[in-house]
């Protein structure tokens, strides 16, 4: 094939080629400098203007012209914006189910289903041995269509254990022990139990999460921070002259209670001795009241004979009359003193026979006197 040469109707197309780029811009502006023309073959030249528009940096506005065989007029073929070798060029596409990367799912999105996942395998389908089906469904958990195959479970295995929950994450290697003695790791079941466990404390930044056993974060169950002294001065004590504080008071100590035996005896004997002196207490009282009660009637005896005396004595007319006034002053005085005596007699009963003896002896000299009384004052004697 011959090599294309120069073709000078075409090589002058420049202007047609600059204003169908300004057509196809947006901004006539968009349109820069002429960057030259390239031979695409016989008949066939584009001519390439620089792209000013933004965000199209290193682009190049391309427009392809043509002519018939031993014509005279450049034909416009076609007009695009392409990118030149300094373009600035988006990812190559691939469709959106290769594009997808974790963590781009959100609420109501959903994965396509692939049948040929190499990373799953056909799980247990019952065979009618209860044997062999109750260690395949209750302790291994395959009754499912499908269950993780072995490339599967590495794959996990080696993205967990490399991942920021691994050994090697910032906090694992700052942290004083690892999460195989912490209380919060709940581990798996499986093969991926020898590795990995679920933490379960809500003060660490893996809650939730599946971390290995030798990872390590700040809120271990068993370790713990050295008090360190804090660079702010302790300030100065605050005193509240205003605020009453109610202290309760103090309760004293109670001493041991002593023995039943000693507590018995020590009643006792207080309670004979207030019993005695209470006795005797009684018995000078009742002494000492008798004596008084007795000396009161035979002092009013005297008095009452002196008084009949000086009245008999008296020479006046009606000598019975005055004798009869006699009788019955005397007459008093004695029933008086009887009566006395009887309640000298009830008083004294009481105490102790003693005190009885002794105030028996004077109550009966004063009924004695007024019968002397009542003979010496009668008319007749």
């Amino acid at each position: 094939m011959a090599a294309a040469t120069k073709d000078a109707v075409l090589g002058s197309a420049v202007d047609l080629a600059r204003e169908v780029a300004i057509e196809l811009a947006e901004d006539p502006a968009d349109v820069g400098e002429y960057l030259g023309m390239v031979v695409e073959g016989e008949r066939l030249v584009t001519h390439r203007f620089a792209s000013a528009a933004r965000g199209y940096r290193g682009w190049e506005w391309t427009v392809t012209v043509a002519r018939v065989p031993r014509g005279r007029t450049a034909t416009v073929c076609e007009a695009e914006l392409l990118p030149g070798p300094d373009a600035v060029l988006g990812q190559t596409w691939l469709p959106w189910s290769e594009r997808i990367r974790p963590g781009d799912i959100g609420p109501g999105d959903v994965l396509p289903f692939r049948a040929d996942d190499p990373r799953l395998e056909p799980g247990w389908t019952p065979s009618g041995d209860p044997e062999l089906d109750s260690v395949a469904i209750d302790e291994l958990a395959l009754a499912r269509v499908r269950v993780l195959s072995p490339v599967g479970r590495d794959e996990a295995a080696e993205r967990w254990y490399r991942g920021p929950h691994g050994p090697t994450s910032a906090g694992a290697v700052a942290s004083a022990a690892a999460c195989y003695s912490c209380a919060f790791l709940v581990p798996l079941q499986g093969s991926l139990g020898t590795v990995f466990g679920v933490c379960a404390n809500e003060w660490s930044p893996d809650d939730g999460v599946v971390v290995s056993l030798d990872h390590g974060c700040g809120a271990h169950s068993e370790t713990d921070v050295e008090p360190a002294a804090t660079d702010w001065p302790a300030p100065d004590p605050l005193i509240d002259e205003l605020k009453l504080e109610l202290v309760p008071a103090t309760v004293r100590a109670e001493p041991a209670p002593a023995p039943v035996e000693e507590v018995v005896a020590e009643s006792v004997d207080e309670v004979v001795g207030e019993t005695a002196e209470a006795v005797t207490e009684t018995a000078e009282g009742v002494a000492q009241t008798a004596d008084e009660v007795v000396a009161e009637p035979a002092e009013a005896v005297a008095e009452t004979a002196e008084t009949t005396d000086e009245v008999v004595a008296e020479p006046a007319e009606g000598g019975a009359e005055t004798t009869e006034t006699a009788d019955e002053v005397v007459a008093e005085p004695a029933e008086g003193g009887a009566e006395t005596a009887e309640t000298a007699d009830e008083v004294v009963a009481e105490p102790a026979d003693g005190v009885a003896e002794t105030a028996d002896e004077p109550v009966h000299e004063p009924v004695v006197g007024s019968d002397e009384t009542d003979a010496a004052t009668s008319p007749e004697s």
